[in-house]
């Protein structure tokens, strides 16, 4: 990913809320799951990490990036932006 695609999506994204939670059982299949479902049917994502979760969010987003073959956009604080186009009908055009 480029950054000027990279930056587009942040953009995209700037205005979203989170729609999954990661909290204290981190990294579960159940969490990963939700996830790849969930990038499936949007492209691009945001997630919270809880203060009760003490891993580092960072490693979270490699963490279910690598396991829904995902793209991490960007990590800020506790806020986690995941990209995965959608081969049949992609929602966010990134050519420009």
């Amino acid at each position: 990913m480029t950054s000027k695609q990279r930056a587009y999506l942040k953009g995209i994204a700037m205005n979203m809320e989170p729609i999954i939670n990661v909290g204290k059982s981190s990294v579960s299949p159940e969490l990963v799951k939700s996830v790849e479902e969930a990038i499936n049917k949007r492209e691009l994502i945001k997630l919270g990490v809880l203060k009760n979760c003490v891993d580092d969010p960072r490693e979270i987003a490699e963490t279910i990036a690598e396991r829904t073959h995902s793209e991490v956009v960007q990590v800020i604080g506790k806020k986690i932006i995941l990209y995965k186009k959608n081969k049949d009908k992609p929602i966010y055009n990134q050519e420009a």
